[in-house]
């Protein structure tokens, strides 16, 4: 079994692929290792758990779970370093006849950093980790807040992921000592200014240069989220991607969801936006230029081959198969690749077309 680097077209394939099998038992194995992990810690891991699989009480189960993890042991065995992307691995009995063995195996490097850790025993194997690597293009910035804290987090696909948690230190009231409370106002609105700026600094370090960064939603209570927003404490490239602004008093980690579910009409408005952008584009070159915008299968093949195109554009309703084929030659050629829904008005008159179209760099 050798590595295999996969594209994003080939990795939704090999997706597919795996959907397939079902085991009799928990019997088919899953592992993720991340970049940059220790492979020979993974490999311990998986020789205990052979040691565990022995109380199987299934004999054909405890042999097919053993066989499996032998298989991926002595994979890992010929890497001294986890790949640079990290690494997927799969084994497990596929044989459709009940009493026979099938094992096979695989392993992967898809084609962005895995970020989980996981071995996993099932009926079925553990898909959702590469599933989102294939809807991801763009991020959206989370940010709940009050005076006392914040948590910062991102949307990637439909995981959120928490990136920093922050307190401000501001007593919540006037300490015995003797301070007035015209004093105490004035150091508590000064520290809270220092705790903005702090936020806003943090969320800089984290996506300022960050390109897919597609907008940012803001929660917290009335007045302070406000404040933080029209006090200009974020830097002009951050501040105009502010889409939302929600009221929610739950600042910590649960707030980012509650922060997501608030916003879902605003998420989907923009998403319908970008394709309907997307789709607005491909109708005006058509009307303008139409030997620079192909829709048949077969000339947006060669114009791809050719390096022509600058962006293709395919339904989610196109053929899998041929999508599949256009999107592993436009990764190659470095072709933006967009897919677009029917759920706009653009979107059913491009899949009416055909559901698929590019707009050419240059003639062909």
């Amino acid at each position: 079994m050798a590595l295999q680097k996969l594209t994003k077209s080939e990795l939704e394939d090999f997706i597919e692929k795996m959907k397939v099998h079902r085991g009799r038992a928990t019997e088919l194995i899953t592992v993720y290792i991340p970049a940059g992990y220790d492979v020979n810690a993974v490999q311990r891991q998986l020789e205990a758990e052979k040691s565990t699989a022995k109380n199987i009480k299934s004999t054909s189960t405890r042999k097919n779970v053993s066989d499996s993890l032998d298989k991926i042991v002595r994979v890992l065995k010929d890497y001294k370093f986890t790949p640079e992307k990290g690494m997927a691995l799969f084994a497990g009995n596929i044989s459709p006849i009940e009493g026979q063995s099938d094992i096979q195996s695989w392993e992967i490097e898809p084609p962005e950093e895995i970020r989980v850790r996981l071995y996993r025993c099932d009926k079925e194997f553990v898909l959702e980790p590469l599933e989102s690597m294939t809807e991801i293009s763009e991020i959206y910035a989370l940010l709940v807040m009050d005076r006392k804290e914040a948590t910062i987090g991102q949307l990637v696909g439909k995981n959120i992921e928490v990136l920093q948690k922050m307190t401000s230190g501001i007593p919540s009231k006037v300490r015995a000592g003797g301070q007035s409370s015209q004093r105490f106002h004035r150091i508590t609105e000064g520290l809270t200014k220092d705790f903005y700026k702090r936020i806003a600094n943090e969320m800089k370090n984290i996506f300022y240069e960050n390109t897919k960064l597609k907008g940012i939603l803001i929660g917290g209570p009335i007045p302070t989220k406000n404040e933080f927003v029209d006090g200009e404490y974020l830097p002009t490239q951050l501040s105009i991607k502010v889409i939302g602004v929600k009221d929610q008093g739950d600042t910590s980690e649960s707030g980012l969801q509650e922060l997501v579910n608030l916003s879902q009409d605003i998420l989907a408005d923009q998403e319908i936006m970008q394709e309907k952008k997307i789709l607005e584009r491909f109708f005006n070159s058509l009307g303008k230029d139409p030997k620079m915008t192909p829709y048949n299968f077969e000339e947006v093949k060669k114009a791809l081959k050719f390096g022509a195109v600058d962006t293709l554009i395919l339904s989610k309703e196109f053929d899998r198969t041929k999508s599949n084929e256009l999107k592993g030659i436009a990764e190659q050629m470095g072709t933006k690749i967009e897919v677009v829904s029917n759920e706009t008005d653009e979107g059913k008159q491009f899949l009416n077309l055909g559901g698929i179209g590019a707009v050419q760099r240059f003639g062909i």
